[in-house]
């Protein structure tokens, strides 16, 4: 009970070494694989869930922005198991940090940019000045239109950290409630339990969507540039 309630997301270290790296390196060797002809129902059902997800991602893209399918697939597995992983007891949830979420955000966001100025520099540069602005409103829109793209991966790694937070905090919360309420009033402590429970399972579907969220706005960067 007298545990600091930010505790858990401190980057834990092993002998002074931080282990961050390691965590974040683990949740691909989950992700099963298989060598034979005929995959088992664990296999089928993984390769049509990326199947599902890519199509739908990838659907809009014209043949050059299809050609980051595999990045974004891999985006969303790792996003989603790392968050999935975090809700277990006693662990870290990497994505609870601000700084690796700006570390995936900023290059992802950069890269579009950086193919939208290679390959379609009129269009990027119209997206700065809409058609038909009055020409006093032109370097007011110029500055805010810029402040709006550069904006993006703060926006980006900010959402995805503010919720997997927020969620935790919440649980650790409730958890800590219903520890304290089983040695007073045990009808109380089923109850908050069963608020526990409930919100365990959302924060189950809180930790895909937000993965999904993420890679799709990333995806649709991609398709304003490509």
């Amino acid at each position: 009970m007298n545990e600091n309630l930010f505790a858990s997301f401190i980057a834990p270290t092993i002998l002074g070494l931080p282990a961050a790296v390691l965590i974040i390196l683990f949740p691909p060797l989950l992700i099963p694989t298989s060598k034979y002809l005929i995959n088992n129902r664990l296999i089928t059902t993984q390769q049509w869930l990326i199947k599902l997800t890519s199509k739908q991602m990838m659907t809009m893209h014209n043949t050059k922005g299809r050609t980051w399918s595999l990045m974004l697939v891999s985006l969303i597995i790792f996003i989603a198991t790392t968050n999935l992983l975090g809700l277990l007891p006693h662990s870290f949830t990497p994505t609870t940090q601000l700084s690796m979420n700006l570390a995936m955000a900023i290059p992802l966001w950069a890269g579009t940019v950086i193919m939208g100025f290679r390959s379609k520099i009129k269009n990027a540069l119209a997206h700065f000045l809409p058609q038909g602005t009055p020409t006093p409103l032109i370097p007011m829109l110029v500055i805010i239109e810029t402040i709006s793209l550069l904006i993006q991966p703060m926006a980006l790694a900010v959402r995805l950290t503010a919720n997997i937070t927020a969620g935790h905090l919440l649980m650790h919360l409730i958890g800590s409630a219903t520890l304290a309420m089983s040695t007073i009033n045990l009808p109380s402590t089923f109850i908050i339990f069963t608020i526990l429970i409930l919100l365990t399972i959302l924060e189950i579907a809180v930790a895909l969507i937000q993965a999904y969220v993420f890679t799709l706005l990333v995806s649709l960067y991609l398709h304003d540039n490509t």
